[in-house]
Parts: structure tokens; sequence; C-alpha cells
């Protein structure tokens, strides 16, 4: 650590032998050698003591130019190991200039190696994908995938035409990629991605509300202003308008409430399920009020 910042410090190596997924490699005191077996251009810069960098295969002029490039030839770079197939989109969504489109050679030998993304694990091919998806605004790479045939062999059913919205509308929110895959869907996303259970069930619970008609402040009282905030942010993108200050407020209000009946309020002839049924009836009252119903008036409503 200097001043504050992380540096990773390694020796050079060269490939000896690669299958697709790994490679074996020897050390080697050559720049130009460790160079040759990286992926892209802007991945092998080097500095010397000196601090005067090394360059060996342009990756300074397509770092300036937010030029994401395979270094040689792409079919070569991609076959050592596919899943320089997804990272070659996951740097353009972070590093690449949207404006000026994609290397075509790198598309081109892309298209022609899909089946090797078959060969790769569930847990890389979900790291990276959840790394792509936390870009700034991913849309733009994603879009390159489908048209690449990638996103359709990752996720399968996966539909990105929402994802540009929902990034317009992220204004001041944190990028999420859980969010966003929520609105790309796809079949068996959490098991195609190997997602944790809490991202797995953050997933199902943002695909499901937000194609339900819940209120926004019910959704903040049973899932917190959060998942109420997520919402509201897909089902603004999916309808194409423009998410409210009211509606960000009644997640946030929903999530502040508190169901002011206990089971001790209720009469001791309440008992297990019956208890437990009054209490969930009373609760649903209380909410359809704009939770402005007391403890009187709800346990008064019982008779």
């Amino acid at each position: 650590v200097s001043a504050g910042m992380s540096h990773e410090i390694t020796t050079f190596r060269k490939d000896i032998e690669t299958d697709g997924r790994h490679a074996v490699v020897t050390f080697s005191d050559n720049p130009e050698e460790d160079a040759q077996r990286r992926d892209f251009t802007m991945n092998a810069l080097y500095a010397d003591p000196a601090g005067q960098v090394l360059d060996p295969v342009g990756g300074l002029a397509d770092l300036e130019a937010r030029r994401v490039r395979f270094i040689g030839d792409p079919v070569d770079r991609i076959r050592e190991d596919f899943l320089r197939i997804l990272r070659f989109f996951r740097f353009h969504a972070w590093y690449g200039d949207a404006q000026a489109g994609l290397d075509a050679d790198a598309l081109a030998a892309i298209s022609g190696n899909l089946d090797g993304l078959e060969r790769l694990s569930k847990e890389r091919v979900g790291a990276e994908m959840k790394k792509l998806f936390s870009a700034p605004d991913p849309a733009p790479a994603v879009a390159a995938m489908r048209h690449a045939g990638v996103l359709g062999r990752v996720l399968p059913g996966a539909d990105d035409r929402y994802l540009a919205p929902l990034v317009h509308l992220e204004n001041g929110v944190d990028p999420d990629a859980i969010r966003r895959l929520a609105i790309a869907g796809g079949n068996d996303v959490a098991d195609r991605l190997r997602l944790s259970r809490k991202e797995a069930r953050r997933l199902e619970l943002l695909h499901s509300l937000m194609g339900s008609a819940l209120p926004l402040d019910e959704i903040g009282y049973r899932h917190g202003a959060q998942i109420g905030r997520d919402v509201a942010l897909l089902r603004a993108a999916m309808s194409g308008r423009e998410v409210s200050a009211d509606e960000l407020e009644k997640a946030a209000f929903g999530a502040g409430q508190k169901f002011p009946v206990s089971a001790a309020d209720l009469p001791d002839s309440y008992q297990g399920p019956a208890l437990g049924r009054a209490l969930k009836e009373l609760e649903q009252r209380w909410i359809d009020s704009g939770f402005t119903l007391g403890k009187d008036d709800l346990i008064g409503s019982r008779g």
C-alpha cells in the first residue's frame, strides 16, 4: 500500500498450454512475453521501478481512446479462455466508448466461438455478469451481447429492452446488478449465475413485485424502503415513464410504519392459528386504510 492505494506485484509469465478455461504457465523475465498472454491491450501496460510506462502492444493509445481490443488474433485469445468473451463486454461497459462501438474483429471472433461459453463454470460466468451489470451504464454492452448471440447463450430468455430506461431512471441511485438482472429476466437466472441465497431471494422478490399490483406503500412496509424504491424504478422503466417523487415517498413512508396491534391486545379466545389469522386480517385492514387506523379502531372493528 502506497499513499493509501493498494498495488499488486506479480512476476512475468508465459503460457505453455491452454484449454479454454485455464492456462499452464512458466515464469519469464520478459514483459513482451508476458503481454502476449493477456487479453486486452489496455491490460498489458507495465511500469519499471522509475515509473516509466512500458507499452509493448499499444495499450496506452487504446486506453486513451477507450477502445477495448484483444491482443493479437482475437480468436486465439478467446480460445485460450472463453471467459474472455464475457470480459470483452464487461470491459467495454466499464471503460469503452459506447459512441464508437465495439471492435468488429472481436465481435466476429466472438460470434464464431459461442459454443465455448458452455465450457465455463457457472461461478465464473456469474461473477463476470454481476460485474458487467454493475457498470455505470451496461445497456450498450448488453445490447451488443444480444446482437452477437452471447446474451441468449448465457441467460436464455433474457430481454434487455428495458435496461437502458432503467439506467436512465437510476439517476442518483447506486448501480445494482440484481435490480438490473431483475428487469432483464431470463430462465433460471439464479442457478445459471450461481447467485448467493440472499441475491437469489432478492432477485425473485423484485421480479414478482414489479409485475404485481401491490401498492408501493405496502411494499415498503413489508419489504423495506430499498425494495420499494427498486420496484418503483422497475415499474416506471417497463411502462416507459419517469418515476415520480410521490412513488418514492410512498415506499419510504410505508417502510417507516409499525403495526399498532400485538397478540397481547386480542382477547384470550384467540389462540393458535385463529390468533394468527386475526392479526393478519387486522394488519391488512390497517394497511388498506393507509396506515391510519389506530389500535382501538382495529380491535373495535372485530366486535
